[in-house]
Parts: C-alpha cells; structure tokens; sequence
C-alpha cells in the first residue's frame, strides 16, 4: 500500500496516551541509583581497632553519635582526631552542649588495656553523658 504525503492521521484515534510502564522502570532504576550512591557516601568516624566479639551484637545507626577509639597502645580518638584526657572531656562537653540527645559510642581495641578504656568512659560520664555503648563484633556462625 503506498504511503499518501500530505494527508494528516486520522482524527477519531488522537486520545493522548501515557505508558505507565515504562516510568515505574525508571523510577526504579532511579531509586537503585541513589540508594548505591548513597551507600558509597557513608563516613566512618571511627579510627580502624581490632573489636572483640559478641553473639548479641547487633548494628546501630550513627546518628547524633560520638566516636571514641582507643587503640592498642592506649591513644584516644575522638573522632578520628587524637586528644588528650582533658581535651577529650572539653570536646564531649562541648559536644553535649550542641545535642542534648548525645550518644558516645566507645571502640576499644582487642588489646587495648581494660584502665584506659574505664578511663575514658569516666571521662564520659564526668561530661554529662549517660548514653554510652561499646562497639563489638558479632561472633561468625560456625557452620
């Protein structure tokens, strides 16, 4: 059948169609997107321990959350930023001050000595801060 130039389509089909499909598939592949660039966004505030290990050990979110790391030789970090015991008191008040709601959350190496570690969650506690959790490692399942 040849094809006439010219003549314009027919009007009784010019109803305006969406698909629908088609957009779910993009807003799905969107949605992965943002999910897996987001994913690689995410900022560890901890100095790299050697944790111990627990079979109740489950993850927490890290919001409204200090970072406090005590590596093996008995350094502290407080945020990844090493201070002394009288700095590490100054920033966790000051740091309480900000967020009333504040959470220290204490990593402490395998082999760091167990004083340093009830050292610095004196210094916790001497800054006002009653929400205090250890980091540990859930133990692998033997199989």
């Amino acid at each position: 059948m040849p094809v006439k130039l010219g003549e314009k389509l027919p009007q009784e089909n010019a109803e305006a169609r969406i698909e629908i499909v088609p957009l779910i598939d993009i807003m799905f592949f969107l949605l992965a997107s943002f999910m897996l660039v987001s994913l690689s966004m995410v900022n560890l505030k901890s100095v790299k321990v050697n944790l111990p290990t627990a079979t109740t050990a489950g993850n927490d979110s890290k919001k409204d959350i200090v970072d406090i790391s005590i590596d093996q030789a008995g350094d502290i970090f407080l945020d990844k930023k090493l201070v002394g015991k009288n700095e590490l008191t100054r920033g966790l008040e000051s740091a309480r001050r900000q967020n009333p709601n504040l959470r220290v959350f204490i990593s402490g190496d395998r082999q760091a000595r167990h004083g340093v570690v009830i050292d610095v969650l004196d210094h916790v506690r001497a800054a006002g801060i009653d929400k205090v959790a250890f980091e540990i490692q859930p133990t692998r399942a033997k199989s």
